[in-house]
């Protein structure tokens, strides 16, 4: 288990100091890097079975990509400490989510299934798309990741799936179809379906297919290197520490 010091004390060189949590994982590993290469400070990270209050304290920003099991205890730390937070962890329940809203009356939250900039504009497109292409239109998300990912379909998957959803008017738990397998029938019209695909070192591909009569439109995202989410989670984090007390998502940082 790595955990990892402060770089400086906090606003030494009036500059934002990050704390993570899940610092010894591949995420936050890329996000201490990411760091520095943005000129904010490491105010330090902790993991799995540490206690996260400290560190809430003395950061003016927290970002969390450990596991779902560790999410409510990483919330209450900051909260205690009125220290805002980007999650990036995946898997969430709605329970999750609930005390991710109560958070927010009280502290700044980001929560996203992808701190990619890329992928953040991948599902503004597919808002739009969907918007304008009427439920004859069949929605596919197919995504791909290493093989050690232990959920499925991705929190990125599910991300794409809302914004689709969201360009129709409605949520995707009315319209979420999972793999298929069997004599399930035909498609039923209007549903978004998902495809998850595990193996190898994949970082994270995702496809969503919009399938009309006789014509596709197929809108792509290939994360090649784990930097991508890092540099992302870092720039939410700054832009996070300055925020009122509210729920925020990787929109709201490129102004979309």
């Amino acid at each position: 288990m790595q955990t990892y010091a402060p770089q400086t004390a906090p606003h030494a060189r009036g500059m934002t100091s990050i704390g993570i949590y899940g610092s010894a994982g591949r995420m936050g590993r890329a996000i201490v890097d990411a760091i520095e290469a943005a000129g904010a400070t490491l105010a330090g990270g902790v993991d799995a079975r540490e206690d996260p209050n400290a560190l809430a304290q003395t950061a003016d920003v927290l970002v969390d990509f450990s596991t779902a099991s560790a999410v409510e205890a990483h919330l209450a730390a900051a909260r205690a400490a009125g220290t805002a937070i980007v999650i990036g962890t995946t898997g969430l329940s709605p329970q999750h989510q609930s005390m991710i809203d109560a958070a927010a009356n009280d502290i700044a939250v980001l929560q996203t299934g992808n701190t990619s900039l890329g992928v953040t504009l991948l599902g503004i497109l597919v808002r739009e798309a969907a918007a304008r292409l009427g439920s004859d239109w069949d929605v596919e998300i197919v995504e791909m990741h290493h093989k050690h990912k232990v959920d499925a379909p991705s929190g990125t998957a599910l991300l794409l799936g809302e914004a689709a959803a969201k360009g129709r008017g409605t949520t995707l738990a009315e319209l979420r179809v999972d793999s298929r397998a069997g004599l399930v029938g035909a498609r039923t019209e209007g549903t978004i379906g998902f495809a998850s695909l595990r193996g190898g070192s994949v970082i994270g591909d995702h496809s969503v297919i919009f399938a009309g009569e006789g014509e596709r439109i197929e809108l792509n995202h290939r994360g090649d290197d784990r930097s991508i989410f890092a540099r992302g989670a870092v720039r939410a984090a700054i832009w996070l520490a300055g925020q009122p007390a509210g729920r925020y998502r990787m929109g709201d940082v490129l102004g979309l």
